[in-house]
């Protein structure tokens, strides 16, 4: 192994979500416009590009790699890019995952089994076929849980992301949690994050994850684990049922001490950071330079990386902490 990624505040970098596509086949509500326009697929990265990166990074001592978009599984090719990044596994990197709005799951879990992965997030904010489609805009909810069931049905472990949103879903809580617990699934629930313009004003729908959790409390024990799965997540166990939830707080609490991230989007762009600027353009020194010329760029990433984010959303109202969509950076 090559010299590992340490940043100015001594954090070693283990993992990295690389973005596949920016592209997605919904439009929720809080991650994107419903007229959201998509880069140009002559600016998005090759596979054998997006490999290369992920090579590059296994050689300096990255052990975990999610792929992400947009909708990773819309992108043509997945299937071939997901084997090609898991042949690492086991020669450097310790796990492939991914993570995915499930409407595509079920055709892609042989792709899944080839590429080594064993592990995946699925974005499911409700069971409710009306209120999933207004959150999606234009989702169909009979396709993600034909998904999601192929895959366990497959031996791949299922987490569930549950964005919390005030007037929406919250009342969804207790049968989401009823309904994965039932299944073998573990459930983690997410703050809105303040990424993008949206139409809707965020701070109508910001759930904090305090209350969400003292609601459980008041019927259940939950006992923290010291357990970490490589991301920012903190998670419990229901000492009545057994089961695992997550919480991911970026506005309420910040997670950043620890962070041992990077994201990758589809065109090459290097963020230290999902709620800051700071950037290094990858695409373009790869394209010229060859995968030999990635080092010193990761080299001044790490001294880019900026110790933490500012999601705090009572001070910024509606206005994104950056302009641009988690799916452009990824998710």
């Amino acid at each position: 192994m090559q010299r590992p990624l340490i940043d100015g505040f001594g954090r070693r970098i283990t993992y990295v979500r690389l973005s596949v596509t920016d592209r997605c086949d919904f439009r929720c509500t809080y991650c994107m416009p419903s007229d959201m326009q998509f880069l140009p697929r002559a600016e998005v990265l090759t596979l054998e590009e997006l490999e290369q990166i992920a090579a590059a990074f296994v050689a300096r001592g990255v052990t975990r790699i999610r792929l992400t978009g947009g909708e990773p599984l819309v992108r043509k090719g997945f299937g071939t890019l997901a084997r090609a990044i898991g042949r690492h596994v086991g020669q450097g990197l310790e796990e492939l995952t991914l993570t995915t709005n499930g409407s595509q799951l079920a055709r892609h879990v042989p792709d899944l089994l080839a590429a080594g992965i064993r592990r995946i997030n699925v974005s499911l904010d409700t069971l409710d076929a009306a209120r999933f489609r207004h959150i999606t805009r234009r989702g169909d909810l009979t396709p993600v849980l034909e998904g999601i069931a192929a895959a366990s049905a497959a031996g791949i472990a299922i987490k569930i992301n549950m964005v919390a949103l005030k007037g929406l879903n919250a009342d969804e809580i207790p049968g989401m949690m009823a309904w994965c617990a039932e299944r073998g699934h573990s459930l983690t629930f997410i703050e809105t994050m303040p990424l993008g313009l949206v139409e809707e004003d965020r701070t109508d729908r910001y759930l904090p994850l305090t209350t969400v959790r003292a609601r459980i409390e008041e019927r259940l024990t939950l006992d923290p684990l010291s357990e970490r799965s490589g991301g920012p997540a903190r998670y419990v166990r229901v000492r009545e049922t057994g089961q695992k939830l997550g919480f991911i707080t970026p506005l309420t609490h910040n997670f950043c001490e620890s962070c041992n991230r990077v994201r990758v989007t589809a065109t090459g762009t290097l963020y230290m950071c999902l709620g800051q600027d700071d950037r290094v353009e990858l695409r373009d020194i790869l394209r010229e330079g060859g995968p030999e010329a990635l080092g010193a760029a990761f080299d001044h990433a790490m001294k880019k990386k900026p110790q933490g984010h500012d999601f705090l959303i009572e001070r910024r109202a509606a206005k994104p902490a950056v302009q641009r969509h988690m799916s452009t950076t990824g998710g």
